[in-house]
């Protein structure tokens, strides 16, 4: 399906095509800032309606899943502001710190990868490797050690060294990478 498309010509078809393609994974997406099944959902229903109801006043050179991805996670904010005794369970954050426009949240899947492979290069070179088999290979701890020769306890320790390193290079990309990890 095209990224970008022209909302004011969104027919029915394409719309129950794009409802079809993210619901699940906006849902997702909403449950994880609010921790509630349901609210999830109306979230999600509630920025699908509004791209029906306003098709014609969205910028059309914005990409439809980065719009929509978008739109879940500022209508989530607003809801855990309104509703003080919910927290956000990805990150610990004060909420008015992220509420910005749709026009900040444009950016490049290239330069996305550009600054994961580059976080990624920052890990000594075995912790990568473990890094590596784990996350893109698919192996669990266990297949990880029995291929490298190593204890599991090594690959739970190289993990974590992993993550702590790539969570601290790749804090300023955190909401575009849950956009991009949820949308491949």
């Amino acid at each position: 399906m095209a990224e970008n498309i022209a909302y004011s010509n969104l027919d029915k078809k394409l719309f129950e095509q794009l409802f079809r393609q993210y619901f699940s994974d906006l849902c997702n997406f909403a449950r994880s800032y609010v921790n509630d099944n349901d609210t999830a959902k109306e979230i999600t229903q509630n920025v699908f309606i509004n791209l029906w109801q306003n098709k014609k006043g969205i910028d059309s050179s914005k990409s439809v899943k980065s719009y929509l991805f978008t739109s879940v996670r500022n209508r989530c904010l607003n809801y855990i502001r309104d509703n003080k005794k919910f927290r956000s369970n990805v990150l610990d954050v004060e909420i008015a710190d992220y509420e910005t426009a749709y026009e900040s949240d444009a950016f490049s899947v290239a330069e996305l990868e550009t600054k994961i492979s580059s976080a990624l290069d920052k890990l000594p070179e075995r912790c990568r490797q473990i890094f590596m088999l784990n996350r893109f290979e698919d192996l669990k701890y266990k297949e990880v050690a029995e291929k490298l020769g190593i204890s599991v306890k090594t690959v739970e320790v190289q993990m974590s060294k992993a993550l702590k390193i790539l969570r601290e290079e790749l804090k300023d990309y955190i909401y575009i990478l849950i956009l991009f990890l949820i949308g491949s």
